[in-house]
């Protein structure tokens, strides 16, 4: 049994260390702890592990955010990945810094890749992990923040969130939604 696991966010340096990228940040920090290294290939860079018994295949898109849905489609073929085995990491800005909130299904939250990806796969019943980037930006500038630096606290902690985070999605891997959704939804963030 497969699994596709993307995190959003967008390629090019003047991205790396930005909240909008958290998705990416984490699946660098779980295919590090499994000692796996990302290729690049059509649409995106792919890793793979193994977890209790099952292919999981890590994607950060190439495609920019807005248009994840394009190369979340794509591998979902490639791969044979049914709907149910989808696993988006992507931020929130409505989430507390480093609060995780998994749900099986949803609407896009006004998230532009959550929103591309519905659009491209003509559904909102996929999985999500979201993670909080915390929401401290005046009216308007959510976009700004969103695209800005973590700053030095922020930066201590990500290891812990990116942590936490690959815990909730080897326990959607090992266990399914409804059971990874009861335990993170209800978890202390732990930091």
């Amino acid at each position: 049994m497969s699994y596709l696991v993307t995190g959003l966010g967008n390629i090019g340096t003047e991205y790396t260390g930005t909240r909008h990228n958290i998705g990416f940040s984490v699946l660098d920090a779980w295919a590090s702890l499994r000692k796996t290294t990302f290729s690049t290939l059509r649409y995106g860079s792919m890793a793979c592990i193994k977890h209790a018994g099952k292919t999981v295949w890590l994607l950060k898109p190439s495609t920019y955010v807005n248009l994840s849905g394009k190369a979340v489609r794509y591998w979902m073929k490639e791969e044979n990945i049914p709907p149910e085995n989808l696993m988006i990491v992507v931020d929130d800005v409505a989430l507390p810094f480093g609060k995780l909130r998994m749900r099986a299904r949803g609407s896009d939250g006004g998230h532009n890749g959550l929103k591309h990806i519905s659009l491209t796969l003509e559904t909102e019943e996929y999985a999500r992990l979201r993670i909080g980037v915390g929401g401290d930006f005046p009216k308007g500038y959510q976009a700004d923040y969103v695209l800005s630096r973590w700053n030095d606290q922020e930066i201590k902690e990500l290891p812990f969130i990116c942590n936490n985070a690959i815990e909730a999605l080897e326990l959607f891997v090992r266990q399914g939604i409804d059971r990874a959704m009861n335990l993170v939804n209800t978890a202390d963030p732990g930091n």
